[in-house]
């Protein structure tokens, strides 16, 4: 918790009780769902359901892509499901041609976060 917005969301989420959270990234049109040996109750249905909601593929979290995240830190310390997102594809940052297509894919993901 050594940069203010890592502190920011760190309060954030202690001062209220979420079900589960999505945190998103840019790079590869995937979802990954799971920290570990950690599998809170409906993770990967709900992370199934993400899948098949935006087209992207649900994947394991790689090994070395592990412990640094905020929903690691989620699932290991609230056992609720956790989810990274990465939207688009190609060089970073992403240009904004992809909005469009980033936007049409997630929604379906957000409304679902919502209401599962």
């Amino acid at each position: 918790m050594t940069e203010p917005e890592s502190l920011a969301i760190y309060d954030f989420t202690l001062s209220h009780n979420f079900s589960r959270v999505i945190a998103y990234h840019s790079q590869g049109e995937v979802i990954y769902w799971q920290f570990q040996n950690y599998n809170p109750p409906n993770a990967r249905e709900i992370g199934e359901a993400f899948a098949r909601a935006s087209g992207y593929s649900l994947e394991d979290t790689p090994y070395n892509s592990s412990f640094a995240g905020y929903k690691d830190w989620f699932i290991q310390n609230y056992n609720r499901p956790g989810y990274t997102i990465e939207v688009g594809l190609g060089e970073n940052p992403l240009p904004i041609s992809q909005f469009d297509k980033i936007y049409n894919d997630n929604l379906g993901i957000l409304v679902l976060g919502a209401t599962l």
